[in-house]
């Protein structure tokens, strides 16, 4: 938080000019995440697994979101990978398209840890798939998962997170991108950008900060079933040392912005080895 600046008058005593001296007091955020609470939607697997298990060996304690049965198994293993590290953690199976599912998962987290200090927003769906071949109800299902659940877990989040709480999506560096495909895909993740960066104006007086990652492509089963050896090879052949993102390159920006980097807002940041700039 920032104070009022104290405004001294000071006389030079050489020629007697007045200069004025402006001292701030300058009062960074706590960084600590020391009995935090973070909440991470698609928080059992993958990146957001691994974000779980980041923040809880720094201290917080963490809400383990997951979308479907089949994921159960590893929210479960998640969380005790939390509670081995000597936090706390449960798991919420919901589906994130209805913004009422939202409302309830931050309604839980609070319930069961009184607070939030952190959302971290993982959830996405990866399509393929030329424009004049994309059925209605894949461009609806498209747009509800990466638009539509990115802009109420905003939402809710702002309402929700204690002051200077930390907002952080998932988005992707194919928004740089001019390729084809991905219609779908980037075209969901697009508005979420906009939605950030109003967000980070909206929230601005209680210290919360909202920020969007965009990684590259990331070695993870979501992109190799959409995409042939052949294109795949391109993809590595566009970052450096010829590979695709990791999820391990992204976690540590995750928790930067989580911590330190308190003063990053309405941003979106391209973090995929060159992949793709603007």
């Amino acid at each position: 938080m920032i104070s009022v600046p104290a405004e001294l008058h000071l006389m030079d005593r050489r020629d007697r000019c007045p200069k004025l001296v402006i001292i701030k007091d300058l009062a960074m955020p706590n960084s600590d995440l020391t009995d935090k609470v973070v909440l991470v939607t698609g928080g059992a697997k993958n990146l957001g697994g691994l974000i779980s298990r980041e923040f809880a060996s720094k201290g917080a304690d963490v809400v383990v979101h997951y979308h479907s049965q089949a994921a159960q198994a590893e929210a479960e293993a998640t969380v005790q990978a939390v509670e081995q590290l000597g936090r706390k953690a449960f798991s919420i199976q919901s589906d994130l398209t209805k913004p009422e599912a939202i409302t309830a998962l931050f309604e839980q987290a609070k319930v069961r840890f009184g607070r939030i200090d952190v959302a971290v927003n993982t959830v996405g769906k990866v399509l393929r798939k030329p424009i004049a071949e994309t059925t209605e109800a894949e461009f609806d299902s498209m747009f509800d998962i990466n638009a539509k659940t990115a802009y109420f877990f905003i939402k809710e989040a702002g309402e929700q997170l204690n002051d200077n709480g930390k907002i952080i999506t998932i988005v992707t560096s194919l928004l740089a991108a001019f390729t084809d495909g991905y219609s779908t895909y980037a075209g969901g993740k697009a508005p979420v950008e906009h939605f950030t960066r109003a967000a980070a104006k909206e929230f601005a007086a209680r210290g919360i900060s909202v920020t969007a990652i965009g990684p590259g492509p990331m070695d993870t089963p979501f992109f190799y079933g959409q995409e042939t050896p052949e294109r795949v090879a391109f993809h590595k052949s566009q970052g450096l040392g010829n590979q695709l993102t990791q999820i391990e390159d992204i976690v540590p920006i995750v928790r930067f912005l989580a911590t330190e980097g308190w003063w990053i807002t309405g941003q979106t940041i391209f973090a995929n080895g060159g992949y793709t700039t603007r």
